[in-house]
């Protein structure tokens, strides 16, 4: 078992670390907001994650991303066609699957969340020092690979 001071250490990181969880889940909270007059959480997770794939998903693909069963994810899907956030065609390669893209009405959506987000984390990160931004950059990097988070890039830059 490790000593104290290593508990005791853990324990105050971890503390700091849910702190700002919360402040970072309150900017999501504010970012999103607008977002959800138009479309339902689950409905932005899924425009949020067909932004980051850049090309068609397979239906099938979509559902195991979000962790959702297939038939409950049509009916997410259906929702999401009727209100022209995504399309669904057939795949070209196996006709009984079927593709969903996100149309440029979605990809706006997720782009103002995006750049709202950025621009209040940008706002907060001023009010520190630039060696303290040059700290909090590592030590939030090390944290994402320890939890085995893709990269922002690795995302096209498009995270919920």
């Amino acid at each position: 078992m490790g000593s104290l001071s290593s508990v005791t250490d853990l324990d105050d990181t971890a503390a700091a670390v849910l702190t700002a969880s919360r402040a970072l889940l309150a900017v999501v909270a504010r970012s999103v907001a607008p977002a959800l007059e138009q479309v339902t959480v689950p409905q932005f997770r899924v425009l949020v994650v067909l932004s980051t794939s850049g090309a068609p998903v397979r239906h099938r693909d979509l559902a195991d991303a979000l962790g959702v069963h297939s038939s409950t994810f049509t009916r997410t899907t259906d929702r999401l066609v009727s209100s022209g956030w995504v399309t669904r065609a057939e795949n070209p390669d196996n006709r009984r699957e079927t593709l969903v893209s996100l149309t440029a009405q979605g990809r706006d959506l997720v782009a103002e969340v995006t750049e709202s987000r950025r621009d209040e984390i940008r706002s907060i990160l001023r009010r520190l020092p630039a060696a303290r931004r040059a700290d909090v950059l590592a030590a939030l990097r090390d944290f994402a690979d320890a939890a085995g988070e893709p990269s922002v890039p690795a995302l096209a830059e498009f995270t919920v």
